[in-house]
């Protein structure tokens, strides 16, 4: 499967954004899809996942961030409100087949990255 990640921009501290992982192949449905994220300087790290109907959030997102999906669309939603300059950062959408992980080394297909900019 090939991923592209887009949606990331600069936005004030307090501001919304939508990150979208669009996804080629037909058994979308089937893999479990991850967000990292990764600042300068600093490890790539767990943002959220979702897999059929199950979601799971880093604490420091949770309340802040929603992840979904539509099958239909072959297409994983990030939307991310009261964004923080601390979740300045890259962020890169991810799957695999095996299972629901916040380690990112558990992830085959990779899409490119998105950055999000947020001002104080």
């Amino acid at each position: 499967v090939q991923l592209q990640a887009s949606g990331g921009g600069l936005v004030q501290a307090g501001g919304s954004l939508r990150l979208s992982c669009a996804a080629s192949g037909r058994t979308f449905s089937s893999y479990v899809v991850g967000w990292f994220r990764q600042a300068p300087g600093k490890e790539r790290e767990f943002v959220a996942v979702i897999t059929r109907n199950v979601r799971y959030y880093a604490d420091s997102v949770k309340g802040r961030f929603t992840i979904s999906r539509d099958n239909a669309k072959n297409t994983v939603y990030l939307q991310m409100n009261s964004l923080k300059p601390e979740d300045t950062a890259v962020y890169y959408c991810a799957a695999n087949l095996d299972g629901s992980s916040r380690n990112y080394a558990s992830y085959d297909y990779w899409g490119q990255g998105t950055q999000v900019t947020v001002s104080s």
